[in-house]
């Protein structure tokens, strides 16, 4: 079926506003379908209690827990729902990862990290690098398409090496890493390896069988869903790891990870994101079911509805290269050739000759285009890039955006 980017956009009441923004904000928030909505509205009259109650509202939450770990499992593939642990952003996760895992490494070990990636995936290592007296090696990225030097990556292994972290996709410019080979590569190097898919997530079928990852970690809100982070790990290390805990919370995964009452009306809310995306796998993915052999139920469900939303967005990304490329003065950094655009997710940066990058997302914004500006938390990208004063102008596509969007974007870029 052909994708009906209206009948998608009917589903958002934020896109059904008189005078509705273009949102090419979405790399850092999307917009939320009424899912979502009414599914936090449902847990504030239903069962809205703690945890572990022998009453009816209590019992009510515990089982809405449940379902939605086991629909975030199928939407990962999974193999155990009690490997889904819930969290504030994926920032406090990754914290709480490294923090664990520091107390498992001695001084002189290894860690490697990539100028590709956002802080959250950086800055936690290199606190607990400071604090336990651990080395940090840098993977550096090609500057032409912005592109992982996998000779550098490979030369920063050594036997010393015990985590290796890298983003799935750069929430800056938008490449997707081949994280299933760099899985095998830090595993025969004996490490662990960390993937931040906060930036895939949105875009593309994430399975972490497949993948070979040991933890990766997304935020409901980049897909759709409420301000909340999700963290899978492999179950013996989410039952190991000396995680900190209170006391009195369960010594099991996922529990001894979730320290503290849970934010259970956003968890009810990514239970209202995913129903959604299931829905466009029932509507879309009829076509896309040969792609994903040996899925069946829901995960084959899931994963033909993220292939139906990337084939889209494919579309969309090369309309909005294309016509950057045409504007006088505008330069991208990343991924430009149509014919690679499966290598990235419809996030773009660029810059605007004569222009801050503030300066051009503060004109966009009085024409109601919502974009970013600045570094996005991808700190060793921009600079790398030359960047790291102002940053670049970010756009970032979504499956409810549309063409005629691009063609507005186009007008107003022109138009300074």
């Amino acid at each position: 079926m052909t994708f009906d980017v209206q009948a998608v956009r009917a589903r958002f009441p934020a896109l059904n506003q008189d005078n509705c923004p273009v949102f090419f904000d979405n790399p850092a928030g999307t917009q939320v379908p009424q899912d979502v909505i009414d599914a936090v509205r449902n847990y504030y009259i239903y069962m809205n209690a703690n945890s572990g109650g022998a009453f009816a509202t209590s019992r009510r939450n515990d089982a809405m827990v449940r379902a939605v770990r086991e629909h975030m499992a199928d939407f990962l593939n999974a193999p155990s729902a009690d490997e889904i642990v819930f969290g504030p952003n994926m920032t406090t996760l990754n914290f709480s990862l490294s923090r664990a895992l520091a107390k498992t490494l001695q001084p002189g070990d290894e860690i490697v990290l990539t100028r590709m990636d956002h802080d959250a995936n950086v800055a936690p290592w290199l606190r607990i690098a400071e604090d336990f007296n651990l080395t940090v090696r840098w993977t550096d990225i090609h500057t032409t398409d912005c592109t992982l030097d996998r000779d550098s990556l490979e030369a920063a292994l050594t036997d010393r090496t015990k985590v290796v972290a890298t983003v799935h996709a750069s929430n800056a410019v938008g490449t997707i890493n081949p994280v299933a080979q760099i899985a095998q590569m830090a595993h025969a190097a004996g490490a662990l390896y960390v993937v931040d898919a906060v930036q895939s997530a949105p875009h593309i079928p994430i399975d972490v069988q497949a993948i070979g990852c040991d933890f990766l970690l997304c935020s409901a809100y980049k897909f759709f869903g409420p301000h909340i982070g999700v963290m899978w790990g492999r179950y013996e290390l989410l039952a190991e790891l000396p995680v900190y805990k209170v006391r009195p919370s369960k010594n099991k995964p996922p529990y001894r990870w979730e320290t503290g009452t849970p934010s259970f009306e956003t968890i009810a809310g990514v239970g209202g994101a995913l129903a959604y995306l299931e829905s466009l796998g029932q509507a879309y993915g009829a076509a896309y079911a040969g792609e994903f052999p040996g899925y069946t139920g829901r995960r084959l469900t899931l994963k033909t509805a993220m292939a139906a939303v990337g084939n889209y967005e494919r579309d969309l990304a090369v309309h909005l290269i294309e016509m950057l490329q045409r504007v006088p003065g505008v330069h991208i950094a990343g991924i430009t050739d149509r014919a690679r655009c499966a290598e990235r997710v419809p996030t773009v940066v660029f810059t605007k000759e004569g222009y801050t990058p503030l300066a051009v997302a503060e004109a966009l914004a009085q024409q109601d285009i919502y974009v970013w500006d600045g570094n996005y938390y991808a700190q060793e990208i921009m600079e790398r890039l030359g960047h790291g004063e102002h940053g670049m102008v970010r756009v970032g596509l979504a499956h409810y955006n549309t063409h005629d969007e691009i063609d507005r974007l186009e007008a107003a870029l022109r138009a300074l």
